[in-house]
């Protein structure tokens, strides 16, 4: 099979769990409105996406940053994500937006689609792997990411729309990386040093304090699920 007719199927999969992440948030709000346990339910999903976020921080895109890259450049370039991404978010709150999740996923799904895209010529197998590692991570972000959107004044039709169309900056970033970055290692190493920085403030500023929950001790739990996800993903792609 063509290289680029596969990196196109296997992100093109990996992404469409942006949109079935929406679908399943949408579906679960609707019959379970009045569910006793929603709160609790929602958090734990909060938690645990926020886990496999931490997992590919920690296992995928801190160590692949590092790999091509010296000690300045990888402070400089983590510091700068870092500072994006504090701008950022400080201009989504002044806005009265809350979408800290979408953010979240975006800085880990895209850079990874590039990464996806530029080692799968040379290594078919991690790169078929890594597409299935993302789509997982991608369910429960999207499902919380949906309920930002639509917490931040979309329309449920507006949020899906916003949720399918995203699903293909996959497809985008894997061809980009496939592309133009195989023989560019250094730069897809700062694309995910960048990515780093920005996912570490929102997790530490937006998506852990929105996972806690008073007298409840089971949606904090969720994280340690979800980065167990990410360990298994980690060394499926290893082995």
């Amino acid at each position: 099979m063509d290289d680029v007719f596969q990196i196109i199927l296997y992100s093109g999969i990996s992404g469409i769990t942006v949109f079935l992440g929406g679908i399943l948030a949408k579906l679960y709000l609707a019959k379970f409105q009045h569910y006793t346990y929603k709160v609790e339910f929602n958090h734990f999903i909060t938690a645990f996406g926020g886990g496999i976020i931490v997992s590919a921080l920690a296992l995928v895109l801190v160590p692949k940053g590092m790999e091509e890259l010296s000690v300045i450049p990888t402070a400089v370039i983590f510091l700068l994500g870092s500072t994006t991404f504090l701008i950022l978010d400080r201009y989504l709150a002044q806005k009265g937006g809350k979408m800290s999740q979408l953010l979240a996923m975006l800085m880990d799904f895209v850079p990874e689609a590039i990464a996806l895209g530029a080692i799968f010529a040379t290594d078919t197998q991690t790169g078929t792997l890594l597409a299935i590692f993302i789509g997982m991570q991608n369910l429960p972000e999207a499902f919380n990411s949906y309920q930002d959107l639509t917490e931040s004044g979309f329309k449920s039709q507006k949020a899906l729309v916003v949720l399918f169309l995203l699903s293909f900056s996959g497809i985008v970033g894997a061809l980009i990386g496939y592309l133009f970055l195989q023989d560019q290692p250094e730069i897809t190493s700062g694309l995910m040093l960048f990515a780093s920085g920005g996912i570490l403030y929102l997790i530490f500023e937006d998506i852990a304090p929105s996972a806690k929950l008073d007298k409840k001790w089971l949606p904090a739990f969720g994280a340690n699920i979800g980065f167990l996800v990410g360990i298994i993903g980690e060394k499926l792609i290893g082995g």
